[in-house]
């Protein structure tokens, strides 16, 4: 061989080497989600694919209105990806009507029905989130299942980039949220 192709080839091995390290460091990064199911209607539909930050709660926990991806806690193998609504210390009453935090009843313009036929309440403790769906009516979350330990989570749900006429980033709605007082 020829130094000519001998440096070709290098060269080739070393651009396919530096490709699958970018790409790896990237996919530890960001994690691509495809929504599947209505429990998160209006805010996201089936079939839509959005971008999940996995290292966006390495310096700070998940705070309220974001939204998350994280293992199912009853299947591990299923991912889920919710609105978080409680954080540790909160208190979380939900009505029929009414979603309240540490007293303060919540706005939500994100929620397609708030639907229980009971009234629920939980208080978080440390590491523990409560998280819900956007469309209450069907959705499986922290109604059923109880808080989601903080060691489930995945990361945060930055933007919607599939189907592209549809790109856009997550609102998380803080102003919801402002008046809420930190729980005990």
């Amino acid at each position: 061989m020829s130094e000519k192709q001998t440096r070709f080839i290098r060269e080739v091995i070393e651009t396919i080497t530096l490709t699958l390290l970018v790409l790896l460091m990237i996919h530890s990064i960001v994690q691509s989600f495809r929504i599947d199911g209505p429990s998160m209607e209006p805010t996201f539909a089936t079939n839509q694919d959005v971008l999940v930050n996995k290292t966006a709660y390495l310096l700070h926990p998940p705070q309220r209105g974001d939204i998350i991806a994280f293992r199912y806690p009853l299947d591990i193998h299923e991912s889920f990806i919710k609105r978080v609504i409680g954080i540790p210390g909160d208190t979380i009453q939900i009505t029929h009507t009414a979603v309240r935090i540490n007293g303060t009843l919540l706005h939500e313009p994100y929620a397609s029905t708030n639907v229980d036929t009971y009234e629920q309440t939980w208080t978080l403790g440390q590491g523990q989130f409560f998280v819900m769906g956007d469309n209450r009516e069907n959705s499986l979350d922290s109604r059923s299942w109880g808080p989601l330990e903080q060691s489930y989570i995945i990361g945060k749900v930055l933007a919607v980039y599939w189907p592209l006429p549809n790109w856009h980033f997550v609102n998380t709605y803080p102003a919801v949220y402002t008046a809420v007082h930190p729980g005990k």
